[in-house]
């Protein structure tokens, strides 16, 4: 009996040589979403712009939030009043960052963007929801994205009402969210008021 005959069938290997893919800078040139998180300059500039609250809260239009901007939702077991840890708060924010990532690269399809401009989207998406980025409710946005056209992408990112009011607050938000966008300026405007 040969070797093979007593241990089965012989075994072929092929050598496969493994390409190993450059990573993207997407600080220097744009790709496709998939490929971009938020970064640590909008992770600042969110919690400038959210503050940092334990107890839960109602924010601008009246919903009971906590954390980093956190909607508190019926599974959160949370009402006005209730406080939670730190950690909470950092578990919160992952979870709604994730979420408010792929609403980003659902919005953007294929266009490849920058990752300030990735990041202005996120700040959009995360403080309006994604629902309210929609071709029905945000259609220039979505004409302006379909066509390419960064510039008048940057021109879509004011919101600045809430609960059908405008907010002094969400005007800076909108202010900084187009620098970002634009110029990758992560600054507060309302320090330079």
């Amino acid at each position: 009996l040969s070797t093979v005959a007593a241990t089965g069938p012989e075994i072929r290997t092929q050598s496969v040589s493994v390409i190993q893919e450059t990573p993207v800078d997407a600080t220097k040139q744009r790709v496709h979403a998939a490929k971009i998180t938020a970064s640590d300059a909008f992770k600042q500039a969110l919690i400038e712009e959210e503050g940092v609250r334990q107890t839960v809260y109602r924010d601008v239009a009246g919903y009971p939030t906590v954390g980093v901007g956190h909607l508190v939702r019926p599974h959160d077991g949370l009402s006005v009043g209730d406080r939670v840890s730190y950690d909470q708060v950092l578990d919160f924010l992952e979870q709604d960052l994730a979420i408010a990532e792929e609403g980003v690269r659902r919005l953007v399809g294929d266009l490849p963007i920058y990752q300030h401009e990735f990041d202005a989207l996120l700040d959009l998406v995360y403080n309006v929801g994604e629902g309210n980025v929609s071709e029905n409710k945000s259609p220039r946005l979505n004409a302006a994205i379909d066509a390419g056209d960064y510039e008048t992408i940057a021109d879509e990112l004011h919101y600045t009402t809430a609960a059908g009011k405008k907010a002094r607050g969400l005007e800076f938000r909108s202010e900084r969210r187009a620098a970002m966008f634009e110029q990758a300026s992560y600054e507060d405007p309302r320090e330079q008021a």
